[in-house]
């Protein structure tokens, strides 16, 4: 469905040149859900916009289904929907009317909108606010006319930007259950950019962009595979934290920690080492507690550019097992 070789964005400014896209090729299977992860700056709304041909590259080819986004750009249009990062809605027309225009200029028929439109309001749940304008709606309400909008002329290709942020968590996952319906109802492809890891960890493969390119691109259990089984913290007196890093490091070659706070630390452990209590054990310094979960994406992301991503989300990895007191 998507098809992108050697993609680049160069922006010229009174200060010089910025490249915010670097070099991506990649493609996107039809009924793929694609993620693209980063942080602020990464390049992802840059990506994003060319996919749409609101924005020409600099350097590169894309394609959307067998149709150049250059040369062919409103064909292009007709075949995808686009949530967009920013509101943009008309908050002086209605639902209705939002709706109404938007099928005019797909080239729908006047039957076609109105069963489209009901259809589409029904589903997320704004029938019954359908004569009410948009500037009455609340934040999520929007959010969900905006959705119902790239859905009304089931386009082949869904593209969302950042689409639920800012959003309480039961308005963002009542969101994903209306994007999950549709994707299994038409078989859509779904492409999204997105700073909250629960929604990355859904898609089928995941690619993660720093710096205008990816520097990571697999599916997100084989990505954090990578991390290694298990993230170990530990909590001990303050004084001892730095003997503790010195054993680790000298005894099983641990180097990278993180989340350091005072008397504690976190790391992950190594895929070769094994149980993360044997290794404990090993400690002659007293360990107060030690918690073990999971690598999630935000540790892919640490490994693999030194930082995480910037995110709102409130929903971080569980841990799994807690142990206090002697090991």
């Amino acid at each position: 469905m998507v098809k992108v070789r050697h993609l680049k964005k160069i922006f010229y400014t009174g200060k010089g040149a910025r490249t915010a896209v670097n070099g991506l090729d990649f493609d996107v299977r039809k009924g793929e859900f694609f993620a693209l992860l980063g942080p602020n700056g990464a390049g992802k709304t840059t990506t994003i916009s060319i996919l749409s041909t609101i924005l020409k590259p600099t350097e590169g080819t894309v394609s959307i289904d067998s149709l150049d986004v250059t040369q062919e750009p409103h064909r292009v249009r007709q075949k995808i929907g686009v949530i967009f990062q920013d509101p943009s809605l008309d908050d002086r027309l209605s639902a209705i009317e939002n709706m109404d225009f938007h099928g005019r200029l797909y080239g729908m028929s006047s039957l076609q909108r109105k069963e489209r439109i009901q259809f589409m309001l029904s589903t997320v749940d704004l029938w019954e606010r359908r004569h009410d304008l948009v500037r009455t709606y609340s934040g999520g309400m929007r959010r969900r006319l905006e959705i119902a909008r790239g859905l009304m002329h089931f386009p082949e290709l869904l593209i969302l930007d950042e689409p639920t942020i800012g959003l309480d968590p039961a308005t963002r996952r009542t969101i994903w259950e209306y994007v999950h319906f549709a994707r299994k109802e038409w078989g859509m492809t779904i492409l999204l950019t997105t700073h909250y890891l629960e929604e990355a960890e859904s898609a089928d493969r995941l690619a993660i962009m720093n710096e205008g390119r990816f520097v990571a691109l697999d599916t997100p259990e084989n990505l954090k595979k990578q991390v290694g089984p298990e993230i170990v913290t530990l909590e001990s007196d303050p004084d001892k934290i730095e003997l503790i890093k010195s054993f680790l490091c000298e005894q099983f070659g641990i180097k990278e920690f993180r989340d350091e706070r005072i008397g504690s630390f976190s790391f992950p452990l190594p895929a070769d080492i094994g149980n993360a209590i044997h290794v404990v054990q090993k400690i002659t310094v007293p360990i107060q507690a030690m918690t073990i979960r999971s690598p999630d994406l935000d540790d892919v992301f640490i490994q693999i550019t030194g930082k995480g991503v910037s995110s709102s989300s409130e929903a971080a990895s569980p841990f799994h097992r807690v142990y206090r007191g002697k090991l």
